[in-house]
């Protein structure tokens, strides 16, 4: 499945560049406010920069908290959930890298060493309920790079349902359908892709862009809430 990326020639480059550089030098930021059992179970998955990283059935079943495998063009981890604060999810890749993400599974932003990106809806999100989602649906997004002062840049996704696409995961061969975003707008011309379990649209998998020319691929391990399979 071929996934084209075009990023146009705009102004948002400042925030295009500084976005490469926050997900680059990812600090952690607030691991202090987390409980010593957070802080002991991110201990026990370092940040790996290797794109081979994976994790086995056995490391993922020998830890009880939630995990994620993540892959990024210059990292891969899994991650451990640390907390969740009104319903953001903050995950950690050992000590280096946040992550945080919505109810839904979306990437919502990364963070550290004085920087931030961060995305988000704005208005109804067909992610709520992406398992009624059979036509296409336009979600407007906003986009922040700080200190690039890109401060609530629009971006216009168009979302779509396709087929089915078997997923392998931990060796478990999953059968779910597959939804693709079209980005447009701000610097960004890409796609999103979703793929979620067709009853109750719990995203298993999915690659999504947090900045022009940087997408992270996320793979549910040991879930935070449970799909009903």
């Amino acid at each position: 499945m071929a996934h084209d990326e075009t990023p146009a020639a705009t102004s948002s480059m400042e925030w295009h560049r500084a976005g490469l550089l926050a997900a680059g030098s990812i600090l952690a930021l607030g691991l202090a406010a987390c409980t010593s059992a957070s802080r002991s179970t991110s201990d026990s998955f370092r940040l790996l920069f290797n794109r081979d990283v994976e994790a086995t059935p056995a490391q993922v079943a020998a830890n009880r908290y939630p995990q994620i495998q993540l892959r990024a063009p210059d990292m891969s981890a899994v991650m451990v959930l640390g907390y969740v604060d009104d319903g953001q999810q903050v995950w950690y890749a050992g000590r280096e890298a946040v992550f945080q993400l919505d109810r839904d599974g979306l990437v919502t932003g990364t963070s550290g060493n004085g920087r931030r990106i961060s995305n988000r809806i704005v208005g109804d999100s067909p992610f709520h309920d992406l398992a009624k989602v059979t036509t296409p649906v336009k979600v407007q997004r906003q986009y922040d790079a700080i200190p690039a002062y890109a401060v609530s840049v629009p971006v216009t996704g168009t979302l779509t349902r396709h087929g089915t696409d078997k997923v392998d995961i931990l060796g478990r061969q999953m059968q779910l359908v597959r939804f693709e975003e079209q980005l447009q707008g701000g610097g960004i011309g890409a796609t999103n892709l979703y793929w979620a379990d067709a009853t109750t649209g719990f995203i298993w998998k999915s690659r999504q862009h947090l900045a022009p020319g940087y997408a992270v691929e996320l793979t549910q391990l040991k879930p935070y809430r449970t799909a009903q399979d």
